[in-house]
């Protein structure tokens, strides 16, 4: 049954049963939100990958994913710190009980310093390990979409 929880950047109105994959997803977002790199790679695991968005990006022209701290610091940097703010709003959550993973389908508003703003549709694929820290992140989402949404400061 979809639950409804809400805060000033998370809406989350999908199922929040007890799992661990789907609270480090939790722990993510709220951690984007607040800008807060320090408490996002506590999320991760120290040989974590993510893949934002999956395949060759701007903010990874190889497509290889960005590799532990350092790599998902880096990615951070890109992809998170010129944001001014973040709304997330997950609409479901798929985790089966005992799995190690959850994909959550959503979408995330991205406001920039001058008030402009994007909207990027996506499913979000989290992986944890035994201590429910993040080994594997994939965002599915295409960048020319989200650039098609682009919305100028005055519109």
């Amino acid at each position: 049954m979809p639950v409804m929880i809400t805060s000033d950047a998370i809406t989350w109105n999908a199922p929040d049963d007890e799992h661990p994959a789907r609270a480090a997803s939790q722990r993510s977002y709220s951690a984007v939100a607040k800008g807060d790199l320090a408490e996002w790679l506590t999320v991760y695991a120290e040989d974590a990958v993510l893949e934002d968005p999956v395949g060759p990006s701007m903010f990874d022209p190889e497509g290889r994913g960005h590799r532990g701290h350092a790599g998902i610091s880096a990615f951070w940097e890109k992809a998170i710190a010129p944001i001014a703010t973040f709304e997330f709003e997950i609409s479901d959550s798929f985790a089966n009980p005992g799995s190690n993973t959850c994909a959550n389908i959503g979408r995330i508003r991205t406001s920039f310093p001058d008030g402009s703003h994007t909207t990027t549709d996506l499913i979000m694929v989290y992986v944890v390990d035994e201590e429910g820290r993040v080994t594997s992140m994939k965002a599915y989402w295409e960048p020319d979409r989200t650039m098609a949404s682009f919305t100028p400061a005055d519109g």
